[in-house]
């Protein structure tokens, strides 16, 4: 009997277990055990219930280009529950002087595919719309010295636009996702199709522009409609009970010629795999005394986040601008990084007349929140919004969840180290890492990578 252990329930650990089950279906001489030190499974991934209202703690979508979440909501029996985005609603705005600005129509991250739409905002001065203007006719000089290295986003995004449109756009945007510094972030892990786009096209507005015409247009984000927590039951209900092992944490791990013995704490077992899938610091402490150069290829930061969800009854009496929500870009004097507003995000996340929005705070504001009790927070996060949307009546539902050390940074030179990492974990047979510290913080990464690595170790 082939004998896996997986240490760490959140989405990663969760789908390769699920998929080891479907794998014991046509082959019963397999053993899994799955160690989560919580008293729950799915890790951030998280759906609050409260009568109509729907509000996720942790991500509320995925992206819809990337298949791998679809595809595994629909084996799950979940296609009827899939739901998109309010497209033809979509508008994001940008704190500029406590002022709501909205971003142009067509931009795709700080790309504009609608020029008309760019002459026609407020958003950006005289200088930046010229610039964008000079990009295009850049085209040819930006493939030809396209570099051959890796390189921070902020070098990528001033070479094309400049300084502002890097701090309206395109930090406070990679903040909501990574919650890291865009000086260090590197654009081949975090932007790699816009990389791609440079070397093809020179330009990112006629790469964009070329994609758009091309390719099916899909709504950009895809969830479900009862939450995504449904997606976490639908996996737990799926794998064998007796697999599963709540509040039981990892301690340490051997190797040897017969396999891997896992010391957790509950006691000690052995195995012919283990799938590793605690977040990152987790992983280098069990991993620093078998490979300490691997534990050097690990050695990213990782930031903190903190999300408010606020449920309000009469959505009269808060009125919003049309869209999906507003960023944040840094020197704003506030504390918030972004602000979502679900119920004209999605479809059927709050009862007939509802509000929801979903605050965030990353980074060195997490980190200064997130110590405080979940009133205190809440009460924070009221207050900011209100200095920028105006009062906001009494919420009917309030949810706060931290989520420290949840963002890995994926800096500079990330990939490198990654295939470094991969070459060092390779001789260490039996053994494979998954989360979102290495190769994607999507869902959709994250259970492509799971389902890729439960196969490999059977």
């Amino acid at each position: 009997m082939r004998r896996v252990a997986i240490l760490g329930g959140g989405i990663a650990g969760l789908t390769a277990t699920y998929e080891l089950s479907q794998i014991y279906r046509q082959n019963e001489s397999l053993h899994v055990a799955l160690y989560e030190s919580s008293t729950r499974l799915g890790g951030i991934v998280e759906t609050v219930r409260e009568g109509e209202f729907i509000i996720e703690g942790g991500p509320d979508a995925w992206v819809s280009e990337k298949p791998w979440a679809r595809e595994l909501a629909i084996e799950l029996g979940l296609e009827d529950e899939l739901i998109y985005s309010n497209d033809d609603q979509r508008k994001t705005y940008i704190l500029i002087d406590s002022i709501l600005k909205a971003m142009p129509d067509g931009m795709r991250m700080m790309i504009p595919s609608d020029l008309d739409a760019l002459d026609a905002s407020d958003l950006f001065g005289d200088e930046s719309r010229q610039a964008f203007y000079r990009e295009i006719g850049r085209a040819q000089e930006l493939k030809t010295s396209s570099p051959s290295h890796d390189e921070s986003v902020s070098d990528f995004v001033r070479r094309h636009f400049g300084n502002e449109v890097l701090h309206k756009v395109g930090a406070p945007l990679l903040s909501g996702v990574f919650g890291g510094d865009v000086t260090q972030l590197s654009v081949r892990a975090v932007m790699a199709p816009f990389v791609a786009l440079e070397r093809e096209h020179g330009s990112l507005i006629v790469g964009l522009q070329a994609r758009n015409a091309s390719t099916q247009k899909l709504p950009i984000f895809t969830t479900l409609r009862s939450g995504l927590g449904t997606l976490i039951d639908r996996m737990v209900a799926a794998i064998p009970q007796e697999w599963i092992h709540l509040g039981i944490s990892a301690v340490s791990l051997e190797r040897n010629r017969e396999g891997w013995t896992v010391h957790t704490s509950a006691g000690s077992d052995r195995f012919d795999s283990v799938l590793i899938a605690t977040p990152l610091h987790i992983a280098r402490n069990l991993l620093a005394p078998l490979n300490p150069g691997a534990v050097e290829k690990m050695q990213m930061e990782a930031s903190s986040a903190v999300v408010v969800g606020l449920g309000f009854e009469d959505a009269e009496r808060l009125p919003l601008p049309s869209g999906f929500g507003f960023l944040v870009p840094a020197g704003s004097n506030q504390l918030l990084l972004a602000c979502t507003f679900m119920d004209q995000k999605f479809p059927h996340r709050v009862p007939a007349g509802g509000r929801l929005l979903r605050a965030f705070f990353g980074g060195n504001s997490a980190e200064r929140v997130q110590c405080c009790g979940n009133d205190e927070v809440a009460a924070i996060a009221r207050m900011e919004l209100a200095r920028i949307l105006g009062p906001l009546p009494e919420p009917r539902v309030i949810v706060v969840r931290r989520w420290p050390l949840s963002l890995p940074q994926y800096t500079v030179g990330h990939l490198e180290s990654m295939t470094e990492l991969d070459r060092r974990i390779r001789g260490l047979k039996g053994l494979a890492l998954l989360g979102n510290g290495y190769r994607g913080v999507g869902l959709p990464d994250l259970i492509r990578d799971a389902r890729a690595a439960a196969r490999g170790c059977v």
